[in-house]
């Protein structure tokens, strides 16, 4: 953050986009140690990076994390990546806590998008039918979501704050 800050002259927008997910059959599978790499890759990171970020921020910063749609429909395979719920749950927080700085935060909600997650977390069958079961039929790009990000960060977003927009091809969760 300190060399992001001398070299450009200071932080206006920052994006906590970092994930680590693994799918597991059992509870017994996930150790404490694997437990807790998700932690600190999802959550620990997000505030750390939103911690030294918000100290060199002026009014009308922007902070926008990257959740999931994981967050308010979770799946059992991916239990340790409860830690979306976290970050949504911090979003909304740190919406509160630094709305009085003109500080605004918000989360981006990516439903099935196709990453290098992907092919690399689930076997070929899952691979095949990713992203089928929202209503328009296929899982969404990375350039997809791009939209959600600019918005957020613009000025236009001025009184957006504590969002959590969700980008998952017409699929809803509550």
């Amino acid at each position: 953050m300190e060399r992001a800050v001398a070299e450009l002259g200071g932080v206006d927008i920052l994006v906590n986009n970092a994930a680590y997910q693994k799918p597991f059959q059992s509870i017994d599978e996930v150790s404490l140690e694997k437990w807790t790499k998700t932690f600190d890759t999802n959550v620990h990171a997000t505030f750390h990076l939103t911690q030294l970020a918000t100290r060199h921020m002026k009014p009308g910063g922007s902070i926008i994390n990257t959740a999931s749609v994981n967050s308010k429909d979770p799946s059992p395979q991916l239990l340790p990546y409860a830690t979306k719920g976290a970050i949504a749950n911090l979003t909304i927080g740190l919406a509160q806590l630094l709305a009085g700085k003109g500080i605004r935060v918000n989360a981006v909600l990516p439903g099935p998008i196709w990453t290098p997650f992907i092919p690399a977390g689930m076997p070929p069958e899952a691979v095949e039918t990713f992203g089928s079961k929202t209503p328009f039929g296929r899982p969404g790009q990375p350039a997809e979501l791009a939209s959600a990000y600019v918005m957020l960060a613009s000025d236009e977003a001025s009184y957006t704050s504590g969002a959590l927009l969700t980008i998952a091809g017409g699929q809803t969760v509550v």
